[in-house]
This record gives C-alpha cells, structure tokens and sequence, in this order.
C-alpha cells in the first residue's frame, strides 16, 4: 500500500493546537498551503521555463518547510533535494528532480483539497 500523501502524524500535531477543532485552525492552515501551493507550482512551471535557477530554488526553500508543516513529505523532500543542487551551483536540477517535484506538488494539492472539501476536514 503506498505511503498517505499527507502525514497523518504532522496533521494530528496541527489538531493538537485546535484540539475542538473550535478555532479551525487545521481547515485556515490547509487553505493558506492550498492557495500558497497553487501558485508556487505555476511561478516554478514559469520560472523553469525562464531557466532562472536562483527563483526556483527560492520557490522550492519556500514550499520545502510549508509542505513539512502539513505532512506534504515527499513534496519537502524534493524541495529540499532541489534546493540543494541548486545552491550548490547547479543550473538546474538534476534527474528530472524538478519534474517530480511538480508533479509531487499537484499530488499534494489534490490531497489538500480532498481533505478541505470532506464534510468535516478536521478529522
């Protein structure tokens, strides 16, 4: 069985500051990474075919932290990946790297917004 999309673990440290789930803390943080997400996955599309290497790795440092907070893993991970390469002077990632990490984000973001649009996104 593949791994969750999004950790439980780290959505579960999320409930925990909300633990009625009163204030909608979990629901506020998914939809700023939601929104937040959208519109880093299309400035990296852009910027990539900008072939500007310095935004890209802004871009993914960004999402590399946001996407941990919210159990995104495999998106951190890439982010991080990427980053890395790319502060250590690469022009662009290498293995392809870049690709899975837009498709990891649009996997991320179809997550995100599944659990948003369920009757009761807290649980």
């Amino acid at each position: 069985m593949p791994a969750p999309t999004l950790d439980p673990q780290a959505l579960a440290r999320l409930r925990e500051l909300d633990p009625d789930g009163r204030h909608g803390v979990l629901e506020r943080v998914l939809q700023t990474f939601e929104a937040s997400l959208a519109r880093m996955l299309g400035q990296l599309a852009a910027q990539r075919a900008q072939a500007d290497a310095r935004a890209v790795r802004d871009i993914a440092h960004t999402l590399k932290s946001s996407s941990a907070s919210v159990g995104a893993l495999a998106l951190s991970q890439l982010c991080a990946e990427v980053e890395r390469q790319l502060r250590d002077g690469s022009t662009e990632p290498a293995g392809g790297e870049l690709e899975r990490l837009l498709a990891e984000g649009q996997t991320a973001l179809a997550a995100v917004t599944a659990m948003l649009h369920r009757p009761d996104p807290s649980r």
